[in-house]
Order: structure tokens, then C-alpha cells, then sequence
């Protein structure tokens, strides 16, 4: 990839920063973006980038698939990712293109947008930590299932029509504390799901210029609409994002031992001694 196209204006408008302010970093919401048509965003472009990226950074399957499954149960489409992306308009298929900053090209792209944010995000959650990027490609009706991710994430609409459906952080209802315990130790981010939970949905359609704000580990799944679909997610970490993690991981290791440790606080920094103490359990090698 050899594109390094400078973005001329910026994406995110005014009102959309003082939105955003206004949801950061707890809440889900609909945000609006400038983005436009871009050499890196292609299907083409895709297509190749999808193909030059490790096999781990690139993730596709069967669009048709239940909101709430197994990762072992997902079957293969049976194409290759270039294959996948080239003809997403009719293979029925659902792909994501991981760490798109390991390419330069994209990364570029990517910390502009970043670049953009930090006057909102830096007050709040401190130093934008971690910067990456995923690109989802998605066929018509296809189904990305229920799951939490760990990062601060804005989704950017770039094509066709979908609805994030996403419910709050935190809320034990949605993801039981052991889901969050099992995940920051390892596990798969795919929850376990029911389908009473859909009373409680908040529901954000999303089409070309729409983007979604998501909070760190807010329980949600995607459902396209009725045309090819291409979204890029910019994402980062923070300090409060990583302590939320380690005090998780740390009532992974009391559970172990048979403890029934309460969900952390939604603020970790009221869970600052516990995440301090795993933190220097790991440099003891006490834990892994």
C-alpha cells in the first residue's frame, strides 16, 4: 500500500465533537463524519489490503449466523478473504480486516482521524493509548454476533445501511461478570445471548456519513442492511481502560480460588489497589 493521502478538511464537524462530549466516555450515540471517498477504502483496495495482512489479522465467516453463537461454532464461507471482499455483494459473508495500522498507509489515515478527537478524549480518559483500526465488510442481511470489545471505538459508515444494537456497560443483565472475567483472561469476546434482551436494545441505524460512538466493553451486535456494507472502526485505549481490565483479570484469579468477587466499579479508579496488585502479581510472575 503506497497511498498517503493527506485528509484536506476535517471529518468530524463541530457539532459532532460536541456531541460526542457529551456521551464520552459512558454512553452510546450517533455521531456525524466527512469522511470521503478514499483510495485506502475501496473494495479493490480491501481486497488487496486483506490479502498482504497475516492470517490473524483477518477474520471472515458466513453472514448468516445467529445473534448469539459459539466461537467454535462459526463455520468457514469456503472463499478466500480477497475472494470474500471482491464479490461481498453476493457471497453472503462477513469479514473484519484487524490492526490496520501495521500497514503505514492506514495508519496515517488512522491517526488523523485520532488526531481529530483528542481535544474531547484527553480531558476525560487521558492519553489516547494503543491506536488501532479495523475495517468491517459486510454482505447484505449479515449478522456481526453479541460481544463486548475492550477499546473506546467510533464506528465510521462508509457504506450501505446497518443497526448497531448495543446495551450499557456494566449492566450485569447484559454480560454477567464472569463473561467480563473470562474475556480479560483470555477468552473469546463473543457473550452468551437471550432473546429477551432485545426489549432493552438501544438501537442506532447507521448509514453513509453516520457514525456510532461505543463504550469500552458495552455489549452490542450489528445487523446490516439491505445493501453491501463497509465501516471502518477507529479505536483506542486509556489508562481507565486498561485498570477496568486488570481488576477483571484480578476476580479472574479470586474466583479461581474460590472467592465470588463483586463486578468492579465502572470507574476503575475506585479499584485502583486491585488492579495495582495484579499488575505486580504479573512482574512476580505470580499469575499468567
Amino acid at each position: 500500500m503506497t497511498q498517503h493521502q493527506t485528509l484536506a478538511a476535517p471529518v468530524f464537524p463541530a457539532e459532532t465533537l460536541d456531541r460526542m462530549a457529551e456521551l464520552y466516555p459512558q454512553r452510546a450515540g450517533l455521531l456525524h463524519h466527512h469522511l470521503p471517498d478514499h483510495p485506502l477504502l475501496s473494495l479493490e483496495a480491501l481486497a488487496k489490503l486483506g490479502e498482504s495482512l497475516p492470517a490473524s489479522e483477518v477474520e471472515y465467516n458466513p453472514g448468516d449466523i445467529p445473534i448469539g453463537i459459539r466461537p467454535e461454532d462459526v463455520p468457514s464461507n469456503g472463499l478466500s478473504i480477497g475472494e470474500t471482499i471482491r464479490t461481498i455483494d453476493s457471497n453472503g459473508s462477513w469479514a473484519v480486516l484487524k490492526n490496520i495500522e501495521n500497514v503505514p498507509a492506514y495508519r496515517t489515515l488512522l491517526m488523523d482521524l485520532l488526531g481529530e478527537l483528542e481535544l474531547v478524549v484527553v480531558p476525560r480518559t487521558g492519553a489516547m493509548l494503543t491506536p488501532q483500526g479495523f475495517i468491517f465488510i459486510s454482505s447484505p442481511g449479515s449478522i456481526t454476533p453479541y460481544h463486548f470489545d475492550p477499546e473506546h471505538n467510533i464506528l465510521l459508515q462508509l457504506r450501505g445501511d446497518k443497526v448497531m444494537n448495543v446495551w450499557p456497560a456494566g449492566d450485569e443483565r447484559f454480560a454477567h461478570r464472569r463473561e467480563h472475567e473470562r474475556y480479560h483472561t483470555g477468552g473469546h469476546r463473543n457473550l452468551p445471548w437471550e432473546d429477551t434482551y432485545k426489549e432493552d436494545a438501544q438501537q442506532v441505524p447507521l448509514g453513509p456519513g453516520d457514525a456510532v460512538l461505543m463504550p469500552v466493553m458495552a455489549p452490542h451486535f450489528v445487523a446490516n442492511g439491505n445493501a453491501p456494507s463497509v465501516s471502518l472502526s477507529i479505536t483506542w485505549r486509556s489508562e481507565w481502560s486498561y485498570r477496568e481490565s486488570e481488576a477483571h483479570a484480578a476476580n479472574a484469579t479470586l474466583r479461581r480460588v474460590g472467592l465470588d468477587p463483586a463486578m468492579p466499579p465502572r470507574w476503575p479508579s475506585y479499584a485502583w489497589a486491585k488492579t495495582v496488585g495484579w499488575r505486580v502479581a504479573r512482574r512476580l510472575k505470580l499469575v499468567s
